[in-house]
């Protein structure tokens, strides 16, 4: 009496196939993650396409092997229900776990566990002790199936069978990957991901170029030969705002002959003392911006003129300093109030 042969170990082949569905795996998910973080839409699409076309590449690389265990006759055999157990709840076929123990003709019984899908009608009909067919590849028969129809012969072979239980121990089973397997798949993943995150490491890691607060000022617009005024898009109360307003009108144009300053929310306008006439002036660059905010706070909240309210600065030359009178304008009328007042 012939033995079914042991399931043959996987080769070279199997080995190489884990290397790249390992490469295949670790680029798709680097490719999908770095593509989100550096918005670049065309790494996000590969990460999606190149499982797609790997999938393609390996079914039509299996079409020569498909084809030959085509070729090959399959075994129909007597098999023995020895449990069974059935893995989902829905309406219609269900798929069921089997434990079959099957008896070939002229070889040796065997056990192999299988899962087919039973109409939920049938159940009753697959019980434990049960005959039944099933069709396997010779050369591997945990590929079990169950023959739904039979021909006359093998109905009245199924009704007169009856089969001994195959010990546990006769098990056959498809032959595990190995660790060289797995090994090279998490190789492969680790390459892959690599290999994405080396193409795109200027993207990925570049520094964050510094966000120069200057280039938030909206412009510096010059009214009149005698006046300018610089708008932001910032409060110019906020830490540092007024300074940077006042170094970019001094790149614009002279400050060092200002004979009035006025500041508001937004907006820092200046006016120019005439060249040739003997009056007072100061250089903006040396106005106390410090106590500008102070300054604006116990204005606002000492003066009642109602709500809502505006208020401005306004700096003018008094002897050797600068002299600042902050005006407070509401529904209610106006107020003033000056430094050290």
């Amino acid at each position: 009496m012939s033995v079914v042969p042991p399931p043959a170990r996987p080769g070279p082949l199997a080995a190489v196939r884990g290397f790249l569905a390992g490469i295949v795996i670790g680029t798709t998910l680097c490719a999908f993650v770095v593509g989100i973080i550096i918005e670049y839409v065309p790494l996000i699409v590969t990460g999606v396409g190149l499982p797609l076309v790997y999938g393609l590449l390996l079914y039509a690389a299996g079409a020569p092997r498909r084809a030959r265990e085509a070729a090959i006759v399959p075994v129909v055999a007597l098999a023995k229900i020895e449990s069974l157990r059935a893995s989902g709840t829905e309406t219609g076929d269900i798929p069921v776990d089997f434990d079959l123990t099957v008896a070939p003709d002229g070889a040796a019984s065997h056990r192999v566990k299988i899962t087919h899908g039973v109409n939920l009608v049938d159940i009753p009909d697959h019980r434990p002790g049960n005959v039944l067919v099933v069709r396997y590849p010779p050369d591997r028969p945990w590929k079990a199936k169950i023959v739904e129809r039979l021909s006359p012969e093998w109905e009245r072979r199924v009704a007169e069978a009856v089969l001994e239980s195959a010990p546990e121990s006769s098990l056959v089973q498809e032959p595990p990957e190995g660790c060289l397997f797995g090994a090279l798949t998490f190789l492969g993943l680790l390459l892959g991901a690599a290999l994405v995150l080396f193409l795109f490491r200027a993207e990925l890691f570049a520094p964050e170029a510094p966000v120069r607060t200057e280039e938030t000022q909206s412009s510096v617009t010059t009214s009149s030969p005698g006046s300018a005024t610089v708008t932001v898009d910032r409060p110019l109360l906020g830490e540092g705002e007024l300074r940077r307003a006042i170094d970019s009108l001094a790149r614009a144009t002279d400050v060092s002959r200002v004979l009035t300053a006025v500041v508001e929310e937004r907006r820092l306008t200046v006016v120019f003392a005439p060249t040739d006439a003997q009056v007072p002036r100061f250089d903006l660059r040396a106005l106390a911006v410090d106590r500008v905010p102070a300054l604006v706070g116990r204005a606002t909240t000492t003066i009642d003129v109602g709500s809502p309210r505006t208020w401005q600065v306004i700096a003018v030359p008094f002897g050797g300093d600068v002299s600042l009178r902050v005006v407070v304008t509401g529904p209610d009328g106006s107020g003033s109030l000056p430094d050290g007042g």
